[in-house]
């Protein structure tokens, strides 16, 4: 029992470990976007009818005041609010992307914007029991005061931007951005279109109402709008706030100056690159921070969010005197294999003393200043589906026939692979020398990709048997092949130097395709599954025979399923899309 419950209890403690300041943003932000969706497609209501304004806000204001809901959400924007106040003070450099302090912004003016209408509408509720819905601030937008109109179009415009340029952030790096990417936009222009038309014509029908008396009369009452003395109450409370968060906001801009001050006085220590380079940088910088500030290239992806380890440093001599890592910055070096202390994130490593190291990843593809405007090109992590299909005797090949000849039978055989991939809906990624590697899941889901490389195998099978009849001439033997299959964890992205550059996969799942296939000599079969493919695209347990081998760089021996004649395998997948169909 205490066996099966420690990797429980690792598992929960690395997912502690990877949350943080972030994470809480990303949270805290969703509930707040989730809010702001439901509002705007409530403004949108008012396309249809103001009653139909009445009936949704109904509905929107009976789950969002519901109490459980309404701490959460109010816990959240306290939160998220807090969270752009401390990223104003934290972060000391901003030249990674016009568009992060645009965000930051954006973020800020939000509160100063709303307090207004929060306070009218939520706390006059609270306090004085006032009913303020539509209709009410309506005929304030249009009638009483129309120059609070454009305060509150700023504000829904303003909330959206900075609700999509954080899921934007959020989302990029994620396998199916790419393709969720048009949707993504057409929706995010939409929304707030429908939301800003709704509320003209609800506006426009608000107009035509007010020339109503009996509408005033029970529209614009005391009871639902409050007396005079109550207004000035919630002016004041919304001075009184506007004010606080103002200063507020001056206090952190002071403190930044004062921590440049005292950086200064507290001294300044010389960060040494390994390449000659040194710089004198006030203590409290980052190493990458300092790398900015300087213009020094320094490798990051992520923009210094740690979320990526391309900024990893060695630290040349004793690190012992070196501060902990945090939390998150242990999570992506434990999550990436380096439990080297002397390996560190530049990002989130803040030397109070001399330091001299180098980088691990050098920055002349990606500096800096290089963002993924492409994530696939920069470099990404999902799970893949690798194939590793080599030619059999192609040395012998070569030795009884003119160089020319071998290049001929080579290519048809690649040709014939490369097919098959393509018509079982992978893609041909590298060819070296007689083989070749192809990946699947660039496009689908895991089990999909699973099972699209089990019929690829078997339509191989089929290609080099049209192959082997069509060069039967030629051929003292027929062309056999290896077959090795694999899925897992992968980073993707483009490989090379300068103008030779290959998008390509790199992991561990990738170099067990490539040993399980050299495996299919020595066990005597044409392909070998690992058993995390076979699961993955629902194979039954009994389809394949099952065999236990030890790969090269692993502590545990593998299971895997060895195919003998991969032929088989069309049977299997036609059962697939039978039962699919």
């Amino acid at each position: 029992m205490n066996h099966m419950a420690s990797p429980s209890r690792e598992h929960l403690q690395d997912m502690a470990r990877g949350i943080g300041l972030r994470q809480v943003r990303i949270v805290t932000g969703a509930i707040m976007f989730a809010y702001l969706i439901s509002h705007f497609l409530n403004h949108a209501l008012g396309n249809i009818s103001t009653q139909a304004l009445a009936i949704g806000v109904y509905y929107h204001t009976e789950f969002w005041q519901f109490l459980p809901v309404a701490i959460v959400f109010y816990s959240a924007c306290l939160v998220h609010t807090g969270l752009g106040i401390w990223a104003l003070y934290q972060r000391r450099e901003f030249h990674w992307k016009a568009i992060e302090p645009l965000q930051l912004t954006l973020g800020l003016s939000i509160p100063m914007l709303i307090v207004a209408h929060v306070v009218g509408v939520r706390l006059g509720q609270t306090l004085y029991g006032h009913e303020k819905l539509y209709p009410q601030e309506l005929y304030t937008f249009f009638i009483a005061a129309p120059n609070r109109l454009w305060t509150m179009l700023a504000v829904l415009v303003i909330a959206w931007v900075h609700g999509c340029i954080g899921l934007y952030f959020w989302l990029r790096l994620r396998p199916f951005f790419q393709r969720a990417a048009p949707f993504l936009l057409a929706t995010a222009v939409l929304i707030p279109t429908l939301a800003m038309l709704g509320i003209y014509q609800g506006g426009r029908a608000t107009i035509a109402d007010y020339q109503d008396a009996d509408w005033r009369r029970e529209e614009l009452s005391v009871q639902k709008l409050g007396t005079a003395a109550q207004g000035t109450t919630l002016e004041k409370i919304t001075d009184d706030l506007t004010i606080g968060y103002l200063g507020l906001l001056g206090l952190v801009l002071l403190a930044r100056g004062a921590r440049a001050l005292l950086e200064r006085r507290g001294g300044m220590i010389a960060l040494s690159y390994g390449n000659g380079r040194t710089l004198r940088v006030p203590k409290g910088l980052s190493v990458l921070e300092a790398s900015l500030r300087y213009n020094v290239p320094h490798a990051s992806v992520c923009g210094g969010r740690a979320r990526c380890s391309t900024c990893r440093i060695r630290i040349i001599g004793d690190h012992a005197g070196l501060p902990e890592p945090s939390p998150r910055e242990a999570f992506v070096l434990h999550r990436v294999g380096n439990d080297d202390p002397s390996i560190r994130l530049a990002c989130q490593l803040r030397p109070t003393a001399d330091l001299n190291f180098f980088q691990l990843f050098l920055p002349s593809t990606t500096s800096a200043n290089a963002h993924a405007a492409n994530p696939a090109r920069v470099g990404q992590e999902r799970y893949l589906v690798s194939m590793f299909v080599d030619m059999r005797g192609s040395t012998q090949l070569a030795e009884k026939r003119l160089p020319f000849d071998t290049v001929f039978i080579v290519n048809r055989f690649l040709g014939a692979v490369s097919q098959a991939v393509l018509e079982a809906g992978g893609r041909p990624n590298q060819f070296i020398g007689d083989g070749m590697l192809a990946l699947f899941g660039l496009a689908t889901d895991r089990q999909v990709a699973c099972r699209q490389a089990l019929r690829a195998a078997a339509l191989i099978a089929t290609h080099i048997d049209e192959l082997n009849q069509f060069l039967s001439h030629d051929l003292r033997e027929p062309i056999r092949f290896g077959i090795g299959i694999h899925g897992g964890e992968v980073i993707v992205g483009d490989i090379g130097y300068r103008d030779h550059m290959v998008f390509t996969a790199l992991g561990d799942a990738v170099n067990v395709a490539a040993r399980l296939q050299d495996m299919t000599k020595a066990l005597a079969c044409e392909a070998i599954i690992s058993d995390e493919v076979r699961v993955t695209a629902g194979l039954a347990d009994d389809a394949l025979p099952a065999q236990e081998v030890a790969i090269r760089g692993r502590n545990e021996p593998m299971t895997v399923r060895t195919v003998e004649k991969t032929q088989l395998l069309s049977t299997l997948v036609d059962d697939w899309r039978a039962v699919a169909a």
